[in-house]
């Protein structure tokens, strides 16, 4: 089977944000979405596997922005799988335009049994013969993102709403993301000017959950972001942007 999928998209007003670039909340459904166009060409999507008791689980998702597409723009949207190890794998993204990589990204993915709530081998998921030679399209790999902050470094909150529910009853991976860049005034985000995201997903909440928003400098740069239920500082998403 071949190991790789794409598809064109048009940068339509619901995709644009404020500056009538592609969204960057919205570059993450995208990426999910596409993820789940190929998942469904392997026979692996979550209509597949979910008649077994399998769930597709975000561990980790990065997103590079070498530039931005605008509103009435086509790209070309690639993705493919990586050779993974025994519970996880990776996933790679791709936005171009011609030959010019937009943005690129990948997730690291693992399959829980949700009888045993228990991960299991992920190529007993994946179709044989798959060819993995593909390059990466994040080779830097993930940055490492610490989990220590101080009380004193909270700047905003957020009540998880029904809008944020998915599938699997809690919060969707990209609403944390949505949830995250409001934090931040359209003012800020045009000083900022973010390059890229690693988010790391470390528990699930839940509608009505109130999250707390901690801010430091990164080890490496940038900024790193805490996010924790306030109900016991359960780490729910630590997040870098640069």
């Amino acid at each position: 089977m071949t190991n790789y999928f794409e598809k064109e998209l048009y940068i339509n007003p619901s995709l644009a944000d404020a500056e009538g670039l592609l969204s960057r909340y919205e570059t993450f459904n995208i990426f999910m979405d596409v993820a789940d166009d190929h998942a469904g060409q392997m026979g692996v999507a979550w209509r597949h596997i979910s008649p077994r008791n399998l769930f597709w689980l975000t561990v980790k998702t990065k997103i590079v922005f070498e530039d931005r597409p605008k509103l009435g723009d086509t790209v070309t949207l690639a993705t493919w799988v990586e050779e993974p190890t025994k519970l996880r794998g990776d996933r790679s993204y791709e936005m171009r335009q011609g030959d010019k990589v937009l943005v690129r990204g990948k997730t690291e993915w693992a399959v829980l049994n949700t009888e045993t709530m228990k991960l299991i081998p992920i190529m007993e998921v994946y179709p044989e013969g798959l060819d993995y030679s593909r390059p990466s399209a994040c080779p830097e790999g993930f940055v490492r993102i610490k989990d220590r902050f101080d009380a004193a470094d909270k700047y905003a909150e957020y009540t998880v709403r029904s809008t944020d529910i998915d599938i699997g009853h809690h919060m969707n991976n990209a609403k944390y993301v949505q949830a995250l860049l409001g934090t931040f005034s359209n003012k800020e985000l045009r000083e900022l000017q973010p390059k890229s995201f690693d988010v790391i997903f470390r528990n699930s909440v839940y509608e009505g959950d109130v999250l707390n928003f901690y801010k430091q400098p990164g080890l490496e740069g940038g900024f790193d972001i805490r996010v924790a239920r306030a109900s016991d500082d359960m780490t729910a998403l630590l997040v870098h942007m640069e």
